[in-house]
């Protein structure tokens, strides 16, 4: 199964929301293992994800995407031509 990281247990911390995952499970309208399997790396459903990111107010990329493997487009096509990145198949 793929894994995502993400910040959603350091955002229902924060003092502003303070949130239980069951909380934040009901505000959402999905359950307290659902949450809890997302926290620890569970791909969300896309209509789930962006529930997550409206209710934190915050960007996708904030919340599932660690910036340390962004990769773009052209950094990945000079990395595959020195063969440090192997093509998706």
């Amino acid at each position: 199964m793929a894994k995502m990281k993400n910040t959603i247990k350091s955002l229902r911390s924060l003092p502003e929301y303070d949130l239980s995952q069951a909380e934040l499970a009901k505000e959402l309208g999905t359950t307290r293992d659902r949450i809890s399997a997302i926290e620890n790396g569970a791909v969300p459903g896309g209509k789930l994800m962006l529930r997550i990111c409206t209710y934190f107010n915050r960007d996708i990329r904030e919340i599932f995407f660690d910036e340390n493997v962004v990769c773009t487009t052209q950094t990945c096509k000079k990395k595959q031509q020195k063969g440090r990145v192997k093509k998706a198949k």
